[in-house]
């Protein structure tokens, strides 16, 4: 249930083994004209490691999704670190190959559904879901978003930040495949909260579904360049 402890022990190691490595080792490699980098070699080792653990972990929590989401987002941000602050190479092994089997990935992509449809509730429940942050600042405020539509979309682009470092299109496409899902689910709830509205169709929160499907349409089709 503390998976960030392993994790982070080896990003530890990485970062202190750095300068040893580069200063010592890497000049051996060098004057003996090997192409190694060691401190890759290092790091890449380590995660070895990690993917052994992950691959007996994991069958073990398949089916509590509190530890099992708890799992991917430490490996998500284990992954963001070895990347951008390590300079790891996407052609060696990573975790996102262990999350991205079959059992372990299907899972990723119901418990995903699961936490976002639960998301959805709470932001339509709320009591600001129709009412635009920004609605004091005119010139932020062009489209009257309101509260709901904004999170909404931020939801969607925090999933695609979630899965864009997977090593294949198709899983990719399956994630996309439930982003489209859940636009969906979304528009059939302001359906129906516009039928409650009809009466008062130049009401405040009649105005406020218009704006939020604008604004949704409109980012949609910002996003339409992003492969």
């Amino acid at each position: 249930n503390k998976p960030e402890w392993y994790l982070t022990q080896v990003l530890m190691w990485i970062g202190n083994h750095a300068k040893f490595l580069d200063d010592k080792i890497q000049p051996i490699l060098d004057k003996a004209g090997s192409s190694v980098n060691a401190g890759l070699e290092f790091s890449r080792a380590l995660v070895m490691l990690i993917l052994e653990k992950l691959a007996a972990d994991i069958p073990c929590l398949l089916y509590d999704d509190t530890l099992f989401c708890h799992l991917v987002d430490e490996v998500l941000l284990f992954e963001r670190e070895l990347y951008s602050v390590h300079g790891y190479l996407s052609s060696f092994p990573s975790c996102m190959h262990i999350l991205s089997e079959e059992s372990c990935f299907q899972r990723w992509l119901t418990v995903e559904k699961k936490f976002a449809l639960q998301k959805m509730d709470s932001m339509l429940s709320s009591e600001a879901a129709w009412i635009s942050q920004y609605k004091d600042i005119t010139d932020v405020d062009e489209m009257k978003v309101p509260d709901c539509a904004e999170t909404f979309m931020t939801l969607l682009l925090v999933i695609t930040d979630r899965y864009k470092n997977l090593p294949t299109a198709s899983r990719k496409l399956q994630f996309l495949g439930l982003q489209k899902e859940l636009v969906d689910d979304f528009r059939i709830r302001l359906t129906q909260v516009m039928k409650e509205e009809t009466r008062a169709s130049l009401g405040f929160r009649y105005c406020a579904i218009l704006n939020a499907v604008n604004y949704i349409a409109t980012v949609l089709a910002d996003w339409a360049d992003n492969v």
